[in-house]
């Protein structure tokens, strides 16, 4: 009967081709191998087989829709149940093999290889992707489990909010703070400046759709959370607060530096940003260069003042959450930044300076917690796959009246007990009023202090002057050393600095920012680190 059934099949989809010229020639095709085959019986195994697939298919939707809780997938069927439906797919799947084993593998095969086509090539799907309701049902399920009291230090990742006013000249740092993040949670935050009241709908909805391109096309594994604030200082306390879920919440917040530099449009630089020739197809999505609007031009108004940027940088300490400051990452070598293995003839050193270069007096050869967080994530940079090459040299300031080795040999059993690779080199620091004095003097003591601007001003022109010697020393001069010399050698690519508590007075905000802009000026790429929580931890 198989053979008869086959026969009619045929037959009928011949005598039925002129109603569709552009099928005769596949059911002429599908007519030869029936001739050919000699069997029809075994072609009529191989069909059976074939529908059992597609029932087998059938239930397992069934099965995926009752998995996902989905509360729209309500069957009529007054015996449905999750059994039913994995008997069914048990029952298709035995009854194959069963019938033809090779068929039944090859069509399981060839099911798998165009479910992965469609999955790869396939464009975007009007009746929905259960693996979205599957997914949302098991994370859910998971975060609920993700209990923020069984948190431990030796478990520590860094879970960053990157805050973004303008993507277009934020691409190094959004690629960088995707490299620093290390398996942890990432967002993107970016506050509209606006009143819910005075507005007829909310303008933050429509902007999702082009932030999630440009993660998208950016390659960062990211997540994107906006706000409308009528401050953006309101709006970052707003997306410190809420953002994240559960047991994955931020607890380091990015900002890139405020200074006079003028934004770059790195959109028309970057390959990845390159639009593709079927963007203007009608029927297309708007290229992504026209969802944001053009960088900020030299001297016009912005929408953080230097009183808030600093303001800003205060709750989140106060909020408990580590702050990175990052100044000049446009300059990054690219190869950095890629997502490969970052081989590359030209070598690089990372510099990680974990003390404090604007306290002059007190205990210059320990690292304190804040130290210990940036060696942390100087580290978890370096194991990063594009930075495997680059060298970390750690760098120890020592007072006037300081022995040489006995810092370092502390450093050096620390980084041992921590497992951390790194050159260690020491420093005099002898410059800046009070180096030599004995006494102690708190953290942030000097930046609430009373001191003369022109005492601070001098003081951090040393300490850059001293991070720039050390960049060009045998270097042949990094992006902010000294010029004249071996440019053969290898180029610092990345700093670490210890950024300072902000003033308790927030009269004296704009001097505290210009002691970062005068500690950082010319030094190339640098991250301004401030953590406020303990990373490391020796015990078993």
């Amino acid at each position: 009967h198989f053979g008869v059934h086959w026969h009619s099949l045929v037959f009928t989809g011949i005598l039925g081709v002129h109603w569709h010229f552009g099928t005769t020639a596949r059911l002429l095709a599908l007519a030869q191998l029936v001739l050919l085959a000699g069997k029809l019986n075994t072609l009529a195994a191989v069909v059976t087989v074939f529908y059992l697939v597609a029932y087998a298919a059938v239930d397992l939707s069934c099965l995926s829709l009752e998995w996902a809780s989905a509360p729209n997938f309500r069957p009529t069927f007054s015996l449905f149940s999750w059994h039913t439906c994995l008997l069914g797919v048990a029952s298709c799947l035995l009854m194959m093999f069963l019938i033809s084993p090779g068929a039944a593998g090859g069509s399981l095969l060839l099911m798998g290889l165009l479910a992965a086509l469609l999955t790869a090539r396939g464009g975007p799907s009007s009746w929905g992707y259960v693996s979205q309701a599957l997914l949302f049902h098991q994370v859910r399920k998971y975060l609920l489990r993700l209990d923020v009291r069984k948190d431990h230090v030796k478990f520590w990742r860094p879970q960053l909010l990157l805050l973004v006013g303008n993507p277009r000249g934020a691409l190094p740092l959004l690629r960088l703070a995707n490299q620093l993040k290390k398996g942890g949670l990432y967002v993107l935050g970016h506050v509209t400046l606006g009143d819910l009241d005075s507005l007829p709908s909310d303008p933050v909805q429509p902007q999702y759709g082009a932030w999630l391109s440009l993660v998208d096309r950016a390659q960062v594994k990211a997540f994107v959370d906006l706000t409308l604030s009528p401050s953006v200082r309101q709006g970052a306390q707003h997306l410190l607060r809420i953002s994240g879920l559960g047991g994955m919440k931020p607890n380091t917040l990015v900002l890139g530096f405020y200074d006079d530099a003028p934004p770059q449009d790195h959109f028309l630089t970057d390959p990845a940003f390159s639009e593709p020739a079927d963007s203007t197809r009608e029927g297309s999505s708007p290229a992504l260069s026209t969802l944001f609007p053009p960088p900020r031009a030299p001297g016009s108004p912005r929408a953080l003042n230097p009183q808030d940027y600093v303001a800003t940088v205060a709750d989140a300490l106060k909020m408990n959450k580590n702050v990175v400051l990052a100044r000049a990452s446009g300059a990054l070598p690219p190869e950095r930044l890629s997502r490969g293995s970052g081989g590359t003839s030209q070598l690089h050193h990372v510099d990680v300076w974990p003390l404090n270069l604007l306290r002059p007096r007190g205990g210059p050869g320990y690292v304190d917690v804040c130290g210990l967080f940036l060696l942390q994530m100087a580290t978890i940079l370096g194991m990063v796959p594009a930075w495997h090459s680059a060298r970390l040299r750690i760098f120890l300031c020592l007072g006037p009246r300081e022995a040489p080795g006995a810092a370092e040999g502390r450093l050096r059993a620390l980084l041992s007990q921590l497992r951390i690779r790194a050159e260690v080199q020491e420093v005099v620091w002898g410059e800046g009023a009070g180096a030599g004095e004995p006494e102690a003097e708190e953290e942030g003591d000097f930046v609430n202090s009373g001191r003369g601007d022109a005492e601070a001003e001098a003081l951090a022109r040393s300490a850059n002057a001293l991070v720039r010697a050390q960049q060009g020393r045998g270097t042949g001069g990094g992006p902010g050393g000294p010029e004249g010399g071996d440019a053969e050698g290898p180029i610092t690519a990345l700093t670490f600095l210890y950024l300072p508590r902000p003033p308790a007075d927030p009269a004296r905000y704009p001097r505290y920012l210009a002691l970062l802009e005068t500690l950082t000026r010319d030094l190339g790429p640098t991250l301004l680190v401030h953590g406020v929580t303990p990373v490391t931890c020796t015990d078993l």
